[in-house]
């Protein structure tokens, strides 16, 4: 196990993920600054050690929502197109002036399935990821929310920003992803309703077995992805050439141990396939 994490520490280009429930406080359902603030703190610093870095962030809709003071999430579609319109523009604000304040530049990039499924467009995406790595600059991606929907002719979505930052992942080569959750990685069966459920510590395959075991819930308000998700993601993380853990973003402060070695989280081993088309898992 111990020489497994020390690979961690080898890593050159890492993506993050933070979901919506992660970066609100629970109550209010407003942004939490603080933890915002560590984890920009953290991503610049890996930047600063000389590796790639790149945040797939969520909160697009919750900020808007609650912008406009929708206390649920909403069911209309246009509603939630416009949730995230505003929302967007005010998270990629607060970004920005919180890298700003550590000499960095968060850099915008929007994209949906349709992007990543042309070939055309995909390498613009590819080509616009190796530019901004060259100019320094952190990407700070989401979904394009405003336009990607199942319900409008001929758009499709990723779902979730777990298969999303996966598919980031899997375009830029990056070689490790991390996702951070409302648990401390996966376990049995859910550990919120299950005493007995046991920690799983590192995953060599993904199996039907682990297929199975992964149920489509979320514990939150704010939230759509839940361990099915996260189990798809590593699908392709995996087939990519790229290991992915599973920790609590309760503690921003994972991803440093991650990238320290310490056994955080679940951690899913990459086993790359050059015969992977990635049309075929999103």
């Amino acid at each position: 196990m111990s020489s497994i994490r020390e690979r961690m520490k080898e890593k050159k280009r890492i993506v993050v993920k933070i979901g919506s429930s992660s970066l609100m406080h629970d109550k209010t359902g407003k942004l939490n600054l603080l933890k915002i603030e560590k984890l920009v703190r953290i991503l610049v610093d890996i930047k600063n050690s000389g590796k790639d870095v790149i945040l797939v962030s969520s909160g697009a809709i919750a900020v808007g929502r609650n912008a406009i003071g929708l206390h649920d999430r909403p069911d209309d579609l246009s509603v939630k197109q416009a949730c995230a319109a505003i929302g967007q523009a005010k998270l990629m604000m607060v970004y920005q002036k919180i890298f700003s304040e550590y000499n960095s530049l968060a850099a915008q990039v929007l994209l949906t399935k349709t992007i990543v499924l042309n070939p055309v467009s995909r390498q613009n995406a590819e080509n616009t990821f190796r530019e901004l790595s060259k100019l320094g600059a952190i990407p700070v991606v989401n979904e394009n929310d405003t336009i990607s929907t199942s319900e409008i002719e001929q758009v499709q979505t990723f779902g979730d920003n777990d298969r999303l930052s996966a598919v980031v992942a899997s375009i830029t080569d990056a070689d490790l992803l991390i996702l951070l959750s409302d648990i401390d990685g996966m376990y049995t069966d859910d550990p919120r309703t299950n005493p007995d459920a046991r920690f799983i510590h590192y995953v060599e395959t993904i199996d039907d077995s682990l297929i199975q075991m992964g149920k489509a819930t979320s514990g939150s308000s704010v939230g759509t992805g839940g361990m099915a998700s996260k189990i798809a993601a590593a699908m392709i993380a995996a087939n990519s050439g790229a290991d992915m853990v599973i920790t609590n973003a309760n503690n921003v402060e994972n991803i440093v141990g991650i990238l320290n070695g310490e056994d955080i989280g679940t951690l899913f081993l990459n086993h790359r396939n050059k015969d992977f088309d990635l049309k075929e898992l999103i």
